[in-house]
């Protein structure tokens, strides 16, 4: 469940003169006021003086004023601190501020055109009169606020000054709040580990705790890349959205945008295409014209628009040589932008070698011979930026750059020893490999220089063979969720789900598994609580699907709360280890994998919403959901209603058994 937007609330504190011979009570104004309206609205108020640790209460407020989400200043009294705090933080953040005052509105210039909200005061205290309105009215206010983040400037100072930037957040740490910081870099530890493991839905849990919007928008940033390495290019594009949402400046998450945009239109997905690619990376560019990698993803985009063109299966090289030909302008428009990319950034190899590829292939199925001397300085210049390469993670693809150079100039000798030296730097990156060998693939089937793009197609398909493990290449073909009602315990007094009601779920159960054709092929998510989930569990394991289960506890734990106390909860028991000792996936963890639940948060919704990301992570098209289920609303996120809200919005593949029309035996 997403932690919520923290609000930093700035006001005097304790009771101080109002300027007219009374006393105002600011410590109730927070209490009565402020926090139920910010608690109403879905946020987390915070005040300085709520800071209980040693030390300069300036650290905490100079680190809240950066990095919180929203922040709401009390102009009530002409407070020197409170001025202090507000230009600060119109210093460093351009939105995210809503102005409040009691009994008068204040004149000050800067803010005289500034919209306010203005409270009542009865001898000093919130209005009794007035309070409930007030709180409507402010926390209606700090809503329209957080929902309109992405409209004008709300600081003076970025709107008097349009070109000033925002300060990167993770630039300006103060070292002295310790707690703060050891807890975000515990969180991106997690994630970090997370990504590294390909636990994507490990990344999406993490992400929507976070506890301001600066982390969580980092966070679906990096989760949105891991998907989109993945091939998960619908969900992926969630994430980034998600993430862009916070951050909307953030390169390489519109370079990431981009990429998911251009290949889901490449897969023909409803409301896709190419064009909308294109428009992306050009509204990218005015920001950013000279940005090499843009220009070259822009550049991908025309190019797979003139492959779209001839490509057709079953065509022969001739077939496609002459098709490709009728659409050359699609190849010189791909041509001359990865060459203003190339020349933008000459260290840019990238660029160069595809506009080097694409010039060759204009010769190849044109015989210009227009560019030949251009081509011949290229060469040069995209081999030298190759070999100019220093960072060490990025050598797999110099050494391939090189080696794709000698398809075009050398010979099948030099084509293998290129080759070698590249698939040597590679680290079992399947991804990498297939992407090296679906530009030969192109240039073979324009029939360009057969001999030496089959010598380089030959090495890598023996990498791809060799290093890339099985446990790797498995993708399910259906990811399964089930959500069920926990067998009802002895002592509850409205039966939900009763002993009585086994054989006919047991039987409804397997019926949907059968209407799926579940098999060996799937993988099922799912917690393992007495009841419909162990129930579901055995009818997968009699269908040989793979079982992934997720606890929301350590083991013990989750056996005494979820397991024992059902009717017959010692044979739940068995039943659970004697379905264990099947299992070819070990059961995960949430305290170990995702670490401890945060305050306020439910740990079975929070293990049901790490379940339901865990199976969209294995692709959206694939995933199916049953849910054991009496029909009942008003469960948060991570309950029932909501995962099949979600898998319903997004596939509409449920099967919903619906308890209340289950007979007891």
């Amino acid at each position: 469940m997403a932690a919520r937007p923290h609000a930093f609330v700035v006001m005097p504190f304790g009771r101080k003169p109002s300027g007219d011979g009374g006393l105002i009570d600011f410590n109730r104004i927070y209490a009565d006021l402020i926090q139920p309206a910010l608690t109403k609205a879905g946020l987390e108020p915070f005040r300085a003086d709520q800071e209980e640790r040693a030390g300069d209460i300036r650290t905490d407020m100079f680190q809240e004023l950066l990095i919180a989400d929203l922040v709401v200043a009390d102009l009530s009294i002409d407070n020197p601190n409170v001025w202090y705090e507000l230009g600060v933080r119109h210093a460093l953040r351009a939105r995210g501020v809503v102005l409040i005052c009691g009994g008068r509105v204040t004149t000050a210039f800067d803010l005289y055109t500034d919209r306010k909200l203005r409270y009542g005061l009865l001898d000093g205290l919130p209005d009794p009169a007035t309070l409930a309105s007030d709180i409507e009215a402010l926390s209606s206010m700090v809503q329209a606020t957080m929902e309109s983040w992405q409209g004008r400037s709300i600081s003076p100072v970025y709107s008097l000054l349009p070109n000033l930037q925002e300060p990167d957040w993770k630039t300006l740490r103060i070292g002295d709040v310790r707690e703060f910081w050891e807890k975000h870099e515990a969180w991106l530890d997690r994630i970090d580990r997370a990504r590294r493991a390909g636990q994507i839905g490990d990344m999406l849990v993490l992400a929507d705790e976070a506890p301001v919007a600066a982390f969580r928008g980092e966070a679906w940033i990096a989760a949105g890349i891991a998907l989109r390495n993945a091939e998960r290019f619908r969900f992926a594009l969630e994430q980034l959205e998600k993430g862009l949402s916070i951050e909307p400046t953030d390169l390489k998450a519109l370079q990431e945008e981009g990429i998911c945009l251009q290949r889901l239109a490449i897969a023909g997905e409803q409301g896709f295409s190419l064009d909308r690619a294109r428009d992306h990376y050009r509204k990218t560019l005015e920001a950013h014209p000279k940005d090499a990698e843009t220009l070259a993803l822009a550049a991908r985009v025309d190019k797979d628009a003139w492959v779209e063109e001839w490509r057709r299966p079953g065509n022969t090289p001739e077939q496609n040589r002459d098709t490709a030909s009728e659409a050359i302008e699609l190849l010189t428009l791909a041509m001359e932008q990865y060459s203003k990319g190339f020349r933008a950034v000459p260290a840019h190899y990238y660029s160069g070698i595809n506009a080097l590829t694409l010039m060759y292939l204009n010769r190849h199925l044109t015989d210009d011979p227009s560019r030949d001397h251009t081509m011949e300085v290229m060469a040069g210049a995209v081999r030298f930026a190759a070999e100019c390469e220093e960072d060490e993670g990025a050598q797999y693809w110099a050494l391939t750059t090189l080696a794709d150079l000698e398809v075009l100039v050398g010979n099948p000798e030099t084509v293998k020893v290129a080759y070698q030296k590249a698939i040597a730097r590679n680290d079992k990156d399947r991804f990498a490999l297939e992407s090296t060998r679906s530009q030969l693939q192109l240039l073979q089937e324009l029939g360009f220089r057969p001999e030496p793009v089959s010598t380089a197609i030959a090495l890598l398909d023996r990498a791809i063979e060799t290093t890339t493990p099985l446990s790797v290449r498995w993708q399910p073909r259906q990811a399964i969720l089930f959500s069920g009602h926990i067998m009802d315990a002895p002592d509850r007094t409205q039966p939900r789900f009763p002993a009585a009601m086994e054989a006919a779920a047991t039987e409804r159960i397997g019926a949907a598994l059968d209407a799926l054709g579940a098999g060996a092929e799937d993988i099922a998510y799912c917690q393992a609580a007495a009841g419909g989930d162990l129930i579901f569990l055995e009818a997968a394991q009699q269908r040989q699907v793979r079982c992934q289960i997720l606890l929301p506890f350590d083991e013990a734990t989750f056996l005494q709360r979820s397991v024992l106390p059902s009717v017959h909860g010692e044979a739940w028991r068995d039943r659970y280890f004697a379905m264990k000792d099947r299992l070819t996936l070990p059961i995960r963890l949430m305290p170990d994998e995702l670490g401890p639940t945060p305050a306020q948060a439910n740990a079975y919704e929070r293990c049901n919403l790490w379940l339901l990301n865990s199976t969209l992570a294995c692709g959206i098209a694939r995933v199916r959901f049953i849910a054991l289920w009496n029909g009942a609303g008003g469960d948060g996120p991570g309950g029932t209603a909501h995962l099949h809200q979600e898998v319903q919005r997004r596939t509409g593949r449920v099967s919903w058994i619906d308890t209340r029309s289950l007979p007891c035996a």
